[in-house]
């Protein structure tokens, strides 16, 4: 996907002391399928080493983030046509990002930046194994503002794909603004593409989250969860039972449901069929992006073939490279950085069919 971004075009932000101009692309590689991914882009500061509390961290790293434009990125690194949609601050941080999306052949068309708030920011402490835990600037931060008003329509009417998670649920103006979203992809064919991404800390409550997660859970086509995620939403419930996932989670008008296991590969639900797809062993150095990977692996190739869950056989190699796509992310620090190429994925698939033979 190089050379193809058109429409460049200075957005000019007039705010405190100084003017701003951020540069934005318009649609990028408009002949390909487009993965449209909604809501927050913030900065993660990872400490430079892991296994340490965050008081402990000698020094952190500083590294975009956020899952839907994480997926983005995901999407557009292996090759696809991907936008971002959602908000900034007018901020070094803010502009930053944006550029980051611009450089990685992302259409940041649909970005906005807010005066008032700044860019959000987590600190995430990285455990010995790789697990992560967040502390979150967010009192309350731009992400949080979009406006209704401020959606750029035509760039989600030509969605393939409309992406989102659950955070841009939580506050107003951006839980409407949310919801505005799907209804114009949805009313413009798009399939829409759910991951919650559970992030308990930001919502004022375990039943406040659990209620605005399922909100929304019926209006998807596509829905991946965790298993952990699958716990919470059903109250404690057995994560690895079908009963529990078919009766609780899968509903009339969903497509496909995908479980992911970490490491262990990913389990996978449709009207027709069901199975489970076995993950490749890495070293993990830090989990963060993993489920974005490989989201943006399996949207990566639904995009192209709308069709792929009907067909357990491509369904089954799509989920795959998606695995594959999650265990590359893990070997490196930080989510957007260590996204994968498709190079890198197909030459792993590639060992990983020659160790098995």
């Amino acid at each position: 996907m190089s050379g193809n971004i058109t429409g460049i075009e200075k957005l000019h932000i007039v705010g405190g002391a100084e003017d701003r101009t951020a540069i934005t692309n318009g649609n990028a590689a408009k002949n390909k399928p487009l993965v449209v991914c909604f809501g927050e882009l913030l900065i993660d500061f990872v400490p430079t080493v892991g296994g340490v509390s965050l008081a402990e961290a000698p020094a952190f790293k500083k590294a975009p983030g956020g899952a839907p434009a994480n997926v983005a990125v995901g999407v557009s690194r292996l090759g696809g046509s991907s936008a971002f949609v959602g908000k900034v601050g007018d901020d070094e941080f803010g502009y930053m990002l944006a550029d980051i999306l611009k450089q990685n052949n992302v259409d940041n068309s649909g970005m906005r930046f807010d005066r008032t708030a700044r860019t959000a920011l987590a600190f995430v402490t990285l455990k010995a194994d790789g697990e992560r835990e967040f502390m979150f600037f967010r009192h309350p931060s731009a992400d949080m503002r979009l406006h209704e008003s401020e959606l750029n329509t035509n760039l989600i009417k030509q969605a393939n794909i409309f992406h989102y998670g659950s955070i841009s649920l939580i506050e107003e103006p951006c839980k409407s603004a949310h919801l505005a979203a799907m209804n114009i992809a949805k009313k413009s064919g798009s399939m829409l593409s759910y991951d919650p991404n559970l992030r308990l800390p930001l919502w004022p409550s375990p039943e406040a989250a659990r209620k605005g997660i399922m909100s929304i859970w019926d209006q998807s086509d596509i829905i991946k969860v965790s298993e952990d995620e699958i716990t919470f939403l059903t109250g404690g419930d057995d994560p690895y039972d079908d009963n529990v996932v078919m009766k609780k989670l899968f509903h009339p008008n969903l497509k496909l449901l995908v479980v992911t296991e970490g490491s262990e590969g990913c389990r996978y639900y449709t009207k027709a069929f069901k199975g489970r797809v076995p993950g490749i062993k890495v070293k993990p150095v830090d989990t963060t992006g993993a489920g974005d990977a490989f989201v943006s692996g399996l949207l990566n190739s639904l995009a192209s073939d709308l069709k792929l869950f009907q067909d357990e056989k491509r369904l089954r190699d799509a989920l795959l490279f998606a695995n594959v796509c999650g265990a590359l992310t893990v070997t490196e620090r930080g989510a957007i950085p260590s996204l994968p190429t498709k190079t890198a994925v197909l030459d792993a698939l590639n060992k990983h069919s020659a160790s098995k033979k």
